[in-house]
């Protein structure tokens, strides 16, 4: 399966932080490129996981991809910056 993710990498004290909106999974690692190896690992882990215990389809649906025939259709996520006065 091959799917088109989003990711968000920044620092935080040490340690980059890895996160995918779509799947609402996170992970980390000393530099960025580390803490994105490390978040396609746990990504690849969850779908594993869900295969197993047969809650894929679910979860899929759940985040908001659309099946079409063999593939997920990943959902439209927009990132803008925000300005305001607190």
């Amino acid at each position: 399966m091959k799917l088109f993710l989003t990711s968000k990498i920044w620092k935080d004290g040490k340690y980059y932080i890895a996160y995918n909106p779509e799947l609402d999974v996170a992970s980390q690692g000393k530099t960025q490129e580390d803490a994105a190896n490390m978040l396609k690992e746990a990504i690849r882990l969850f779908i594993e996981t869900t295969k197993e215990i047969g809650t894929l389809n679910h979860v899929m649906k759940e985040a908001g991809f659309i099946k079409k025939e063999k593939e997920w259709l990943t959902p439209a996520i927009s990132f803008s910056s925000l300005e305001m006065k607190v």
